[in-house]
């Protein structure tokens, strides 16, 4: 790696940027939010004026600061010339609504205007919405009392959809001559045509922005930083670095520990792997650390080398032991015999729900069921954890985005178009050329997956907390839209019987899937919250890639080990009676069918820590 060698750089050397706008993306649970969050204070500390901003729907950036975030800038406590947002999806879209209908109001019916909000209603709406407010903060007066705008972006399928967002309205506007959308009237949107193509040349401008892959020394966030640095060239935006987060360096006494042993032949592997990549950016490396970045004080270590690890404090407050836990294999006995329904894997980006619902199929395929394994997530990892051989029970699938929506378009020009005139037709297919035509297809598509639970297992790899949301909250909203523009029974009646088999725990089993630390805990307990509400009740919680449970010496990941035990106690103490299993850190990378087993078949491996 002397070529890799050659161009790494110190991780303060981040600093020396011209830029005015510092963008950190990556794949889930890559350590964005606390990179941008110690960068933001680093500048804050240099002088400058900083606003750090999060546009992730499942954003954690109020438990890295210590603070509570909302719309509107806050000055971080203790640390002078920082502020903090986060953009709130839900309100930003209540807001678009409410800006679209409130001046119809007391001039068309009352069955209009809730016809209007019910367009308004969906997940497109809310990226949309969503991304009028992040454009404010490109040029606009929002930011004219910073230097310096930070953004802890969203995880990488959604952040890739944002982005292209501006360019998808703007040729659908361009094209458009009817005045109507699935958005509603056109007016707001026009109005805001200018502002998006300046966002998205801001963008592209390295004069004026960074934007920061950021990853881990593992081979699937480093194919997706790989993925991603390629879609973002595409769109034009190739003033593009790499940082590799949680380095690992131990030193020459330990290295032949078992764990550590493993651990940086993993690392070796994924960098070799991706060598040409790699070696293609800027990069910068920062340190794995023996627990999180949490609070003022630690972020500020994070940029000052030996400093970080007298701040992180590696000692539980709860417990000096392990709970005893099963592991997957055992979660796999309890579902077999029911021999149908839907699983599906739940959690923040970057927990290995993707890993999680692979193995789980494969595993009850090898147990004689017939399962298929599909996913919703736009970055769509399955292939990736399986491989080739996935068995002759194993049915692998992904819900193709692209071939969704051709289908779709297809079906509804046949149906709905095809006794239209010229001039009806014409303004049928403008309409489905919106964006929003594709967040209904992949719906359809994702009713008719659960549907085919009544037959067999479906194990559902889903998407990132937020997306999941929206896309279970809509279920109502989509299912009139497609009554709208489709006359397919069958797909009618898959959407209307969608929440109702949802709801079902004997048809449906929530997964929820977490690693051991602060952030990914108290997200899956959120989503929990937020299930519940939409009542749905999780059937178990998976805590994976402990630390805790694998038997090491090596002082570091020993320390990292002690600093998730807390954590794990609290997931037991906080859902009584509700199973918990526990999956210990892999000593080889879980993928392809014999990685996936053997993570299957892993049991916890000690039962207190050193």
């Amino acid at each position: 790696m002397n070529a890799t060698r050659q161009h790494l750089r110190a991780l303060p050397e981040l600093l020396d940027s011209p830029a005015r706008y510092y963008f950190f993306t990556g794949k889930g649970g890559v350590g964005k939010t606390s990179i941008a969050s110690s960068t933001a204070l680093a500048l804050a500390d240099a002088g400058k004026r900083v606003l750090l901003i999060s546009t992730d729907p499942a954003s954690n950036l109020d438990e890295v600061l210590g603070l509570e975030l909302s719309r509107e800038p806050r000055p971080v406590p203790g640390c002078d010339g920082l502020s903090a947002l986060n953009i709130d999806p839900e309100a930003v879209a209540a807001e678009y609504r409410e800006k679209v209908v409130g001046p119809m109001r007391g001039v068309l019916p009352e069955a209009a205007l809730k016809a209007m909000e019910e367009q308004l209603s969906g997940a497109c709406t809310m990226e949309i919405a969503a991304f009028d407010e992040f454009t404010g903060y490109l040029g606009g007066e929002a930011t004219d009392g910073f230097d310096v705008i930070v953004f802890d972006t969203a995880p990488t399928g959604h952040t890739l959809r944002l982005m292209a967002l501006s360019q998808a309205w703007t040729n659908f506007l361009d094209d458009n001559t009817s005045g109507n959308s699935c958005l509603g009237p056109l007016a707001g949107l026009e109005k805001q045509r200018q502002a998006y193509a300046e966002a998205v040349e801001v963008l592209k401008d390295a004069g004026r922005t960074a934007v920061f892959l950021v990853s881990r020394a593992n081979k699937s966030p480093l194919k997706e930083a790989r993925r991603t640095w390629k879609e973002f060239t595409d769109l034009g935006i190739k003033n593009q670095s790499l940082i590799l987060n949680g380095w690992y360096a131990p030193d020459e006494t330990h290295r032949n520990d078992p764990v550590a042993k493993r651990w940086l032949e993993r690392q070796s592997a994924a960098m070799a792997a991706e060598a040409a990549f790699i070696d293609s950016l800027p990069l910068y490396r920062a340190p794995l650390l023996p627990g999180n970045l949490m609070g003022a004080d630690i972020l500020r270590g994070f940029y000052r080398g030996g400093e970080i690890d007298s701040a992180v404090s590696t000692k539980p407050s709860k417990a000096d032991s392990l709970p005893d836990l099963p592991g997957l294999g055992h979660l796999a006995d309890q579902l077999a015999p029911a021999g149908r329904g839907v699983i599906m894997t739940m959690g923040k980006g970057g927990v290995g729900k993707t890993t999680v619902a692979a193995a789980l199929a494969l595993v009850l395929a090898d147990r004689g069921a017939k399962v298929r394994l599909s996913t919703t997530d736009p970055a769509a990892h399955i292939a990736d954890a399986l491989g080739d051989d996935a068995g002759a029970t194993l049915t692998v699938e992904r819900i193709d985005p692209k071939a969704e929506t051709a289908a779709y378009v297809e079906e509804v020009l046949a149906t709905q178009g095809a006794d239209m005139d010229a001039e009806n037709r014409a303004l049928l297919e403008e309409d489905l050329r919106s964006p929003c035509t594709e967040e209904i297809a992949v719906f359809r598509a994702f009713a008719r997956t659960v549907a085919k639970g009544e037959d067999e297992f479906v194990v559902l790899d889903t998407a990132p907390t937020g997306h999941t949301l929206l896309l279970l909250d809509a279920t109502q909203s989509y299912h009139r839209e497609l009554g709208r523009q489709t006359r397919s029974t069958r797909q009618a009646e898959d959407v209307e019987k969608l929440l109702p088999r949802l709801r079902d725990p004997d048809f449906t089993r929530v997964l929820l899937v977490t690693l051991p630390e602060s952030t990914p805990v108290h997200e899956a307990a959120a989503l929990q919250a937020d299930l519940r509400r939409a009542e749905i009740e999780p059937h178990t919680w998976i805590i994976n890639q402990s630390l805790a449970a694998a038997d090491t010496q090596e002082p570091l990941l020993a320390a990292r080990g002690r600093a998730e035990i807390p954590y794990i106690h609290e997931v037991v103490e906080e859902n009584p009676g509700k199973p918990v299993y526990l999956i210990p850190w892999s000593p080889t990378e879980p993928t392809g069918v014999d990685g996936l087993r053997e993570l299957a078949c892993k049991i916890q491996a000690v039962a207190s820590t050193q």
